[in-house]
């Protein structure tokens, strides 16, 4: 039951919570919203509320809210297509269908707007109808939408469970390194560095990475005793697994006890560590995105749904904290990778229509649909990689 349950809970959430924002805000501007879609594909469940259609299709890898736009053919095929045998397109030249089954009939109202109904959209409700920041407004709170759960969750979780860390307390010591040289021995409590006090690991880690070569002087508890000793870590170059760039790092052979402690925080304390966490999510991503095009980054690092649906049944086994944290991770990502350039997602579709205000005038409709054809392109071959990548990785694993 995890198999199916979680990989389900962590891409609706998140696909749900993006959909829901280009929804509200594109029903707050007043555009005509006919559908919104959890899934593409063939619908499992559907249901009408008032002039909207909601559906959960077949596949659950993203989802859409169908919009009243005078692009609306360019963007059909992106969509799952032509959708005349379920709910008939809506765009410039949509009619009314022809009722013929039982289907037809059920959709069809004589008091709805097009294409449940043969009253026409009003011109004030087309996408196009709003200003450029109306419709920038849209196109971006789909990705505000996901900065927010993630945002949401990071605090949350924080203020719930506490403030994980790991205590400066030393469980190895490496033979002949600056550690072992300086007498730092298994079992030593780490309570100050160059004077300032220590509470935790990383403390210790930040301050000996940017010291390379350079002597630091450790206050240690050892043996029930307090003691100074002095520390020279030696340089090092390592390289960044996200960026693929090497850097010299100071290092002095030393590991942590394999043991987290929480620390209980007051709600505003827990607000700015969940807000660095996601800023830190977010700058992690975007710098991995910028480490591809530069060609550090290997693309064999990428993985898919599969890859993903695996994660997150590793993470619910680990408990409710975890799959909070691998959600409120996915919704970064899908935030950050969203806003590239790229014609069929939420940032190339902002620089669209910043474009056409620039030009003063819309693109013809066979432009618009050649431009998203190529960024459908470049997504399908995106999506085959990752695939490839997956299902590398289960073969090895077999093998």
């Amino acid at each position: 039951m995890l198999i199916w349950l979680a990989p389900l809970l962590v891409f609706g959430l998140v696909v749900f919570v993006h959909e829901l924002g280009h929804f509200l805000a594109a029903k707050a501007l007043g555009v005509y919203a006919p559908r919104f879609s959890i899934g593409f594909g063939p619908a499992l469940w559907r249901r009408r509320w008032g002039e909207t259609e909601y559906v959960l299709a077949l596949l659950p890898l993203g989802g859409y809210v169908r919009m009243a736009s005078r692009q609306d053919q360019a963007t059909a095929f992106l969509e799952g297509g032509n959708e005349e045998r379920e709910v008939p397109e809506v765009g410039a030249n949509a009619v009314p269908p022809t009722i013929t089954g039982t289907e037809s009939a059920r959709d069809w109202d004589p008091n709805a707007m097009k294409p449940f109904g043969p009253k026409p959209i009003p011109d004030y409700r087309w996408f196009e109808s709003k200003p450029l920041a109306g419709r920038l407004l849209i196109l971006i709170a789909g990705v505000t939408m996901n900065v927010i759960l993630a945002l949401v969750i990071n605090v949350g979780s924080v203020s719930h469970y506490g403030r994980q860390y790991t205590p400066p307390v030393v469980d190895t010591v490496l033979e002949g390194r600056p550690a072992a040289l300086a007498g730092l021995q298994r079992g030593d409590s780490i309570v100050a560095i160059d004077g300032s006090p220590v509470t935790e690991w990383q403390q210790l880690l930040d301050r000996v990475t940017a010291s390379p070569g350079r002597t630091i002087a450790l206050e240690v508890v050892q043996g029930g005793s307090r003691r100074t000793i002095s520390v020279r870590p030696e340089e090092r170059e390592v390289q960044n697994e996200l960026t693929g760039r090497r850097h010299r790092v100071g290092r002095i052979g030393a590991g942590p006890v394999r043991r987290v402690a929480r620390e209980s925080v007051a709600f505003s304390d827990a607000v700015v560590i969940g807000s660095d966490s996601t800023w830190k999510q977010a700058s992690s991503i975007v710098d991995l995105v910028r480490g591809i095009f530069a060609g550090d980054v290997s693309t064999s690092q990428l993985g898919g749904p599969i890859a993903i649906a695996e994660v997150s049944v590793q993470a619910a086994k680990f408990g409710l904290q975890t799959l909070l944290g691998l959600i409120a991770l996915l919704s970064i990502n899908v935030a950050v990778l969203n806003m590239l350039p790229v014609p069929i997602l939420d940032g190339g579709q902002i620089l669209l229509n910043i474009l056409e205000a620039a030009k003063g005038s819309a693109f013809s409709e066979r432009t618009r649909e050649y431009i998203l054809r190529v960024g459908l392109v470049a997504i399908a071959l995106l999506f085959v990689l990752v695939m490839f990548n997956d299902i590398k990785g289960i073969v090895q694993r077999i093998l």
